[in-house]
């Protein structure tokens, strides 16, 4: 059993990659697929909907199968969809063709992210220690694998439907190939619910736990509403607003990236020693100090060094959220999970289009002031998290894993 569950962990930090690296050629590309189909920052904002609204979905729908079928048929089936759906938007020749496009894809992406969540809470659960943060590291890695590729594809003059399409392939081929590593079947199904069922929960606990849950929900919506707002216009900002070349501007992503994958790697250690409140509270504090200094400072090497601070203050955020539903009440972590990560991917994917709008009324650096005001709520509010049981959830899981 440990070394099939080893063999679980590196599948889920490969589906992790793979999300995260096709979701970044999307987001890497936005630059030269907006200016071909001839659209401002504003109607792209609008089409972003489309894709938040095709993820939202997905989500629903890939959970609902991920209980039915198992993680070995749904994660694999949503690799390979996202791959497939990759190519479309950089075909995409007018505004009604990248609607479309931007709908399929979300959907796809959409569905193989929260499945691969929610298989990654049940690892988590099986390794009785935080390995959240990690997962969210490699999805972060994947980001830093886009920028580069772009990068290279830009400098020799590929168009981005040749790009995508190729990236979208060894997607396909990745996402069938580490399937049979995945966990058979949930640790919450059949036997497991049968067995709760008598004994459920009190209604007042039920509510108590439901009103945490929304909560979490809430501040999963902001903080990733500020990961989509980079994922989408970090490369538009060096680009538009500080004059930056294509291939420059790449790399703004890829730095907020880098950021985001450091920050992962360590905050697994960070949350057992220190608590998840914490790493949320000044996680999102470090944040708001980031893209404050991207809002305000027109430097090119300032603007990267917000970006930095940025990634890496976000870092943390999301999974700590994602771990505290998921633990709040162990008969219904899978329902609570896709709760909390539905609303918050909703926010990540809508993001963009907030800013989108906001660029219209004013300048698109000056429209990153709302993400320091939805990272300051965050950390004052950050002591949702400070609760006895996710006190006696964390200090077991850190004592179990030593």
């Amino acid at each position: 059993m440990e070394r099939s569950l080893r063999a679980a962990r590196v599948a889920t930090y490969v589906y992790f990659v793979l999300c995260g690296t096709l979701m970044g050629t999307w987001v890497v590309h936005i630059p030269a697929i907006e200016e071909r189909v001839g659209i401002s920052h504003s109607a792209l904002g609008g089409l972003l909907v489309l894709l938040g609204l095709g993820a939202f979905t997905g989500m629903h729908l890939a959970g609902r199968l991920a209980d039915r079928l198992g993680a070995r048929v749904v994660i694999p089936a949503g690799g390979v969809l996202c791959g497939a759906a990759l190519v479309l938007p950089g075909l995409a020749r007018d505004p009604w063709t990248l609607a479309g496009a931007l709908l399929v894809f979300g959907f796809c992406n959409g569905g193989l992210d929260v499945a691969m969540n929610a298989h990654a809470v049940h690892v988590e659960k099986a390794y009785g220690r935080p390995v959240m943060s990690g997962f969210h590291a490699t999805f972060s890695v994947g980001g830093v694998l886009a920028a580069l590729f772009a990068a290279g594809a830009a400098g020799a003059g590929l168009d981005p439907a040749e790009g995508m399409a190729a990236m979208g392939a060894v997607g396909i081929v990745i996402a069938l190939t580490s399937a049979r590593a995945l966990l058979p079947a949930s640790p919450t199904t059949a036997d497991t619910d049968s067995a709760q069922e008598p004994e459920a929960a009190p209604a007042d606990a039920r509510h108590g736990i439901t009103g945490r849950v929304r909560l979490l929900a809430v501040l999963a919506l902001m903080v990733m509403l500020c990961e989509g707002a980079a994922n989408d216009w970090s490369a538009l900002h060096l680009r538009d607003v500080l004059g930056a070349s294509v291939s420059t501007a790449a790399f703004a992503y890829g730095t907020f990236a880098a950021a985001m994958t450091v920050g992962r790697l360590l905050a697994d250690r960070a949350a057992s020693r220190f608590g998840s409140m914490a790493i949320l509270r000044y996680g999102a504090a470090t944040a708001a100090v980031g893209i404050t200094l991207v809002a305000l400072v027109p430097w090119m090497w300032t603007a990267f060094a917000g970006w930095a601070l940025f990634g890496l203050g976000l870092s943390g955020t999301v999974p700590q959220l994602f771990s505290a539903a998921g633990h709040a009440d162990p008969a219904a972590a899978g329902a609570n999970v896709s709760r909390v990560a539905g609303l918050g991917y909703l926010g990540m994917l809508v993001g963009p289009a907030v800013i989108g709008w906001l660029s219209h009324l004013v300048a698109l650096n000056h429209a990153f002031i709302l993400l320091t005001l939805l990272c300051a709520i965050t950390a004052v509010a950050a002591g949702t998290l400070r609760t006895g049981t996710d006190r006696t959830d964390r200090s077991e899981m850190a004592h179990s894993g030593h």
